[in-house]
């Protein structure tokens, strides 16, 4: 049937709009029906809502009531939506590839490799931790610096390694222009973070201050400093943190240069700001816009026209998020933390090889890493649209809120006498090490999971090994990673296994039918290999009489009761008391009785209680010294 023109299909209006108050009702009507009762009625969402890193709070709804003020247009201040009239539409982000290799051969097939397959910049660890100064110019040998931008990674030695890449630049011929967008690496304070050489950073800022007042006018197109937030990420710092030292370190920046002779604006266009991607994809893309928001408003207070503000940003995809076990799934991370860079607006985009934590990246790893960024730009044009995120209720509700924490993090900086003070003093490590705590106790309880390590591990997995990394910069803040403690607990497991030649066991006494204790056996089987012990539940279902001879069978000092609370209440004691007379050193029960049930149970023989929001690694460790695994 053809409906003429005129008369059209209107079915939105024939339904009433909902009103937020209808929608609570029937969220509170669900989560009766799940058996929740601790919620308000006022305001039932809040059962739903979820707490990030920094104590914000997200609400599982966000409305147009919630929507801050305007976030301006890209290209104009506060820069939320991009530093850049036009964003990335034209050529994408910059796809920047790292390395961080001694070897300078090694590393010259490597970036030539790459710059042929896609790569549209370098980033080059050189000096004491990597490509040695003198060995730039062959490292670099056969790269058009006309068309490929470098960026430095040079500690302490930025000087020279600034000196070589600049002499470089000189030897272009017929004209050419070196390409716009290269980086001297400058970060005295990064430097500081990293190493603790405290003693040195005066010099090393002055140092860093005259070379850019020499480069301002001399080299159009260059920037001599890294304003770099990964050592405060790699040490556990939660977003807000990390964007605090950024504003910090810049403003400690934009004083010595402008001691130096030049004007703000000069100054801020010598800056490129460093942020960690994360496979939170709101929150990194929220981190980015708060960023550009935030140094827009330093730049203002002081003093600088509205275009110095906008800021250069480099996207990486976090260290700590990398595992080492099933170390594949670290492309899943890092697809996601580039999708996440791109949507944020990052001006350059550097996705780590999935095998970054294991050591040196083969070919593999690097052409995996730089095919993601073609894939997102050439593929899914994803830097077709400037902000696609702007605008999300949800977004710029985050994004204002992380800027005003990040703000409150950064007066607290500089009301301790700035960057430098806080580094000397401790604040820094202080604030950064609270965060971790935080975060670390998620991760114990599997609030935050780790796939591939807290979740659905593989103990069969073949290693992957790599040649090693040159060691990177010590002495200063720590590194993390959110596998720590579970591959603590993996090599302890790795050494039985080299010692004694097997794992440790844990047998699972699986109760009644398969519809009682599935669910339960799956979660403990899920939870003993996060740990490195290896299950064991054959037969499929034990009861009292059958129990103590498979124990026996399985070769396991310790066992877990799985079953419902039905069955337990009917079993539990029987099969525990059995299981101890068979030689269990420890006997667990998956589930959280009420206290009277947990009583008994202990009577009968059962030691421990494990259930889903309990410390992990904290059971998984007294389990491995019960069952004797050195540590």
């Amino acid at each position: 049937m053809t409906v003429p023109p005129e008369e059209g299909l209107s079915l939105a209006q024939d339904f009433p709009d909902a009103t937020h108050e209808q929608w609570q009702q029937l969220v509170a009507g669900v989560l009766r029906k799940t058996g929740a009762t601790a919620f308000d009625d006022a305001a039932p969402e809040s059962a739903l809502t979820t707490t990030l890193a920094d104590d914000i709070r997200v609400r599982p709804l966000y409305t147009r009531s919630d929507a801050g003020g305007p976030a301006g247009l890209p290209g104009f201040a506060p820069f939320t939506r991009g530093a850049r009239a036009e964003g990335n539409t034209a050529r994408g982000w910059d796809v920047r590839q790292r390395h961080t290799r001694a070897d300078i051969e090694g590393t010259r097939d490597a970036v030539l490799d790459d710059l042929a397959s896609g790569v549209t910049s370098l980033w080059l660890t050189v000096g004491a931790t990597g490509l040695p100064v003198a060995g730039l110019a062959r490292a670099l040998e056969g790269v058009y610096l006309d068309l490929a931008p470098v960026v430095l990674e040079p500690g302490a030695a930025f000087g020279p390694a600034a000196a070589e890449l600049l002499r470089l630049r000189g030897q272009l011929t017929g004209g050419a222009e070196p390409a716009p967008g290269s980086v001297l690496g400058a970060d005295p304070l990064g430097h500081a973070a990293r190493t603790g050489a405290h003693d040195t950073v005066s010099e090393l800022r002055q140092e860093a201050a005259e070379l850019a007042a020499g480069c301002s006018g001399d080299a159009p197109g260059l920037r001599t400093y890294v304003v770099d937030t990964l050592p405060y990420h790699e040490a556990g710092g939660s977003p807000a943190r990390e964007l605090a030292c950024a504003l910090a370190t810049g403003v400690a920046y934009l004083r010595d240069m402008t001691r130096a002779g030049l004007g703000v604006a000069q100054a801020c266009a010598q800056l490129e700001f460093r942020y960690a991607a994360t496979a939170d994809q709101f929150t990194t893309i929220a981190t980015l816009r708060a960023a550009r928001r935030l140094w827009a408003r330093v730049a203002q207070a002081c003093g600088a026209p509205a275009p110095a503000g906008a800021q250069r940003q480099h996207a990486v995809t976090s260290p700590v998020m990398m595992t080492r076990r099933d170390p594949w799934v670290n492309m899943l991370r890092t697809t996601v933390a580039t999708l996440a860079a791109g949507v944020g607006g990052a001006d350059a985009v550097t996705v780590l090889p999935f095998d970054d934590a294991l050591g040196l990246p083969d070919a593999f790893a690097r052409r995996i890493a730089r095919n993601t960024s073609a894939i997102l730009l050439e593929e899914s044009h994803l830097a077709g649209v400037i902000d696609p995120a702007g605008g999300s209720w949800y977004v710029e509700t985050l994004t204002d809120e992380l800027a005003h924490t990040a703000w409150a993090h950064f007066q607290e900086i500089e009301g301790a006498g700035g960057m430098a003070a806080a580094l000397r003093d401790g604040l820094v490590e202080q604030r950064l090490r609270e965060s971790w705590e935080l975060r670390t106790t998620a991760l114990a309880r599997r609030r935050e999971p780790v796939t591939g390590v807290s979740e659905f591990p593989l103990l069969d997995e073949r290693p992957v090994a790599r040649e090693p990394a040159p060691q990177p910069p010590g002495g200063g803040l720590p590194r993390v990673r959110r596998d720590d403690a579970y591959e603590a607990l993996r090599v302890r497991s790795d050494r039985h296994l080299e010692t004694t030649g097997a794992r440790p066991k844990l047998f699972l006494a699986a109760l009644g039918p398969a519809a009682a204790h599935t669910a339960r056996v799956s979660f403990v089987a899920n939870l003993a290999q996060a740990g490195g012990i290896q299950p064991v539940h054959d037969p499929v279902t034990v009861d009292a009489t059958t129990a103590a001879a498979a124990f026996t069978a399985s070769g396991a000092t310790v066992a877990c009761l799985c079953s419902s609370d039905t069955l337990y209440a009917e079993e539990a004691a029987q099969v525990a008391t059995a299981l101890k007379q068979a030689g269990a050193a420890r006997v667990l029960l998956a589930g959280k009785p009420d206290a009277e049930r947990r009583e008994a149970y202990r009577t009968a023989g059962v030691d421990e209680f494990v259930h889903a929001g309990g410390d992990a690694v904290a059971a998984l460790t007294s389990l491995l010294d019960r069952m004797g695994v050195d540590a």
